[in-house]
């Protein structure tokens, strides 16, 4: 199926921006952007430090100029030509205006075939890993990138846009009371990374009942929350070096266990979410796993049935019936799509782009071949009416 056979207009569940030069910096107190973010200048290049250490997630977080959407999609294919890629990056262009605004990219989006998205961010989602220790940093820069956020996109342009806040749960009272400030000002989508809490008293699971006042207020509000692939802190346990960074790519040291490994943050996350049941206490919860993958559904169920015979007394429902339930997945266009219906159900999976990143679709639209052997019910379900409902708040 082309774009110019559907016969309504899709909404992409992963969009993303690029980050304001002051993005991290706007609404940050002078006095606190050394335990947050600075820029400085290398090389006669600028970069970002982050709680005073080099941040090298990017090598150009000015973002100008800027590879072109979907740049490594020949990669991910499995590589036919047998190129570098850092040969398929060196196609750069000036940074377009529908990166950094709201109405350009709403232009963008009509020549697309979309009459909306989520959007995520770009280096917002990386941060907080490299200063997790200083929850009060943390805080502020939760804080201070979603009131940028609010200036420069809304949390809901022209029911076009609908950009998602960011959450960190280190301090449960900042958490609630940023939920409820984003809200008020029109989110219909939260995000967070698949990680564990760094609290001030030590490390915890985001499940753990000390939360229950954020996810209450989330239950009660009926919104998503979207855990998007980011810097989520995992180590590889000294097989690879652990730094999220950019450098090395195509430099001939080959594949690593950090990249092989890539799904296992958001596979850790959803399971904790089922064994600590926090969809029994909050029934209303709903989650979408975004740009994470979803080659870690079948052994993860397979697990699922072990463990609800292993552990029978624990579970009040399945934990695979749970988890379908309330868990929507988002599959790498190169995962096997068919394999995710078939275990989700087609009324559980949603489509998203990752436009215009590197590792995504040159055009969004191009997923739809992914989608070649569903039915055209299956294919509206993905391509739009999933993330509708999902961007719909249900409150209680």
């Amino acid at each position: 199926m082309n774009p110019d056979q559907l016969d309504f207009v899709p909404f992409d569940a992963d969009n993303h921006y690029y980050e304001a030069l002051d993005a991290f910096t706007r609404h940050v107190p002078e006095a606190m952007q050394p335990r947050i973010v600075q820029w400085v200048e290398m090389g006669g290049r600028k970069h970002h430090l982050v709680g005073g250490r080099l941040a090298k997630a990017v090598a150009n977080p000015t973002w100008d100029p800027i590879a072109k959407p979907g740049a490594l999609r020949p990669y991910f294919e499995g590589n036919p030509e047998r190129l570098n890629p850092l040969e398929m990056l060196k196609d750069r262009e000036p940074l377009p205006d529908y990166y950094m605004d709201p109405a350009a990219r709403v232009q963008i989006m009509e020549k697309q075939g979309l009459q909306a998205v989520w959007l995520f961010p770009t280096l917002g989602v990386l941060y907080e890993e490299l200063i997790k220790q200083d929850v009060d940093a943390v805080v502020v820069l939760m804080q201070a990138f979603n009131q940028w956020l609010y200036d420069d996109w809304k949390y809901n342009y022209d029911n076009k846009i609908f950009a998602a806040p960011y959450l960190s749960l280190g301090d449960v009272d900042a958490a609630v009371a940023e939920v409820d400030k984003v809200l008020g000002l029109g989110a219909q989508v939260l995000v967070m990374r698949p990680a564990p809490v760094t609290t001030r008293l030590g490390v915890v699971s985001p499940f753990n009942q000390q939360f229950d006042p954020f996810w209450a207020r989330v239950n009660e509000a009926g919104v998503t929350v979207v855990i998007h692939a980011a810097d989520s802190g995992y180590s590889s346990q000294g097989y690879a070096d652990d730094q999220f960074s950019s450098a090395g790519l195509g430099s001939g040291g080959g594949p690593n266990l950090r990249g092989f490994a890539i799904e296992r943050a958001a596979q850790d996350w959803l399971i904790q979410a089922v064994f600590e049941k926090i969809f029994d206490r909050f029934p209303n919860l709903r989650i979408a796993s975004v740009e994470n993958g979803s080659d870690f559904l079948a052994p993860m169920f397979r697990k699922f049935e072990q463990t609800a015979k292993k552990s029978y007394w624990w579970f009040k429902d399945h934990p695979v019936e749970t988890f379908k339930q309330h868990v929507w997945m988002n599959p790498f266009w190169e995962d096997d799509v068919d394999e995710v219906v078939s275990l989700m159900g087609a009324d559980h999976v949603i489509f998203g782009s990752d436009w215009p990143h590197i590792e995504g679709m040159p055009q969004p639209l191009d997923y739809l071949v992914e989608l070649k052997n569903c039915d055209d019910d299956q294919i509206r379900k993905i391509m739009l009416d999933n993330v509708t409902a999902l961007n719909t708040p249900q409150p209680l």
